[in-house]
């Protein structure tokens, strides 16, 4: 008998102890007595902080962010600014009534666009948009115009955003109709290619395919006339017989045209460059089609 009592005494104490520790100052009240902290209620003008990132396509800079709020294919769903870059935008543009807007700081701008498209360096200059993808077009939707000339810009296989920024920026500045790559062997938008577009990838369409050949074979049929870029050309841009409606293909960096495109392209053609030694041979990507460009839309178009 006393061995089972003697159980029950060590289980006492050991209860008492642990009733004790419960109580020892520093410890803090025992579960049940805690209360939960009261929630702060943030105005929606407050300057606060985002500590995730947005769902959603994050585009930055003031003229990527004026442009898609000027684009009415373009569905907003939030901005985020400082105050300078609010002040900034809006001698842009006029604000969607009823986006909403969230005021914060630089450094909150920079976290939030950080990830895989967009580095948290990347300048935001005080806004960044949340917004929807545009919707998809189709090569089918350009028909050549009438009355000028229509030039389509295709990409086979160009990959890196910062180009293909680039190459639509000097497709809005040179009127191009549209943009054309091909869907798998692309970037998405993003806030890295909006930026490096500087507002071109809300004016230009950009059309995705599954097949660069097969699309030209489409555009020639449309009655476009296809002229590849390649630096075995059979001729300069300025000394081709170009009619008033052209599609100029450009290649990826380094391996250029693959062999399949070149064979659906109507011609080859070059830009002329200045004998360096073999120090420099070639254009970047994107410097080649605002030449090519440049060539294509000059003067009247011969029929």
């Amino acid at each position: 008998m006393l061995a089972p009592k003697a159980r029950y005494a060590y289980s006492e104490t050991m209860a008492q102890q642990k009733k004790s520790r419960r109580k020892t100052p520093g410890r803090g009240p025992a579960p049940e007595a805690r209360k939960a902290p009261e929630k702060r209620r943030t105005a929606p003008t407050e300057t606060n902080r985002p500590n995730k990132r947005a769902p959603g396509l994050l585009l930055f800079g003031k003229h990527a962010v004026a442009a898609a709020l000027l684009n009415p294919k373009r569905q907003a769903k939030r901005l985020y600014a400082t105050k300078n870059g609010l002040d900034a935008l809006t001698s842009l543009c006029a604000l969607p009534t009823g986006l909403p807007v969230e005021i914060t700081d630089m450094d909150s701008l920079k976290s939030l666009v950080s990830g895989p498209n967009a580095t948290g360096d990347s300048p935001t200059q005080g806004v960044v948009l949340e917004v929807l993808p545009l919707p998809g077009y189709s090569a089918l939707d350009f028909p050549p115009k009438t009355a000028e000339r229509s030039v389509i810009v295709v990409l086979d296989q160009v990959e890196d955003p910062h180009n293909v920024g680039a190459i639509l920026r000097s497709a809005a500045v040179f009127g191009a109709q549209c943009l054309i790559t091909q869907d798998r062997h692309a970037p998405p938008e993003s806030g890295v290619l909006a930026k490096s577009a500087s507002g071109a990838l809300d004016v230009v369409p950009w059309v995705r395919v599954t097949n660069i050949a097969a699309t030209l074979d489409e555009l020639a049929q449309m009655g476009y006339w296809r002229v590849g870029l390649a630096g075995e050309g059979e001729a300069t841009l300025e000394a081709i017989d170009l009619g008033p409606a052209l599609v100029l293909v450009l290649g990826a960096e380094g391996r250029g045209l693959r062999p399949l495109v070149r064979k659906h392209c109507d011609m080859l053609a070059k830009i002329p460059l200045t004998a360096t030694g073999g120090l420099i041979d070639s254009l970047n990507v994107s410097n080649a089609a605002a030449v090519a460009l440049y060539a294509l839309t000059q003067g009247k178009p011969k029929r």
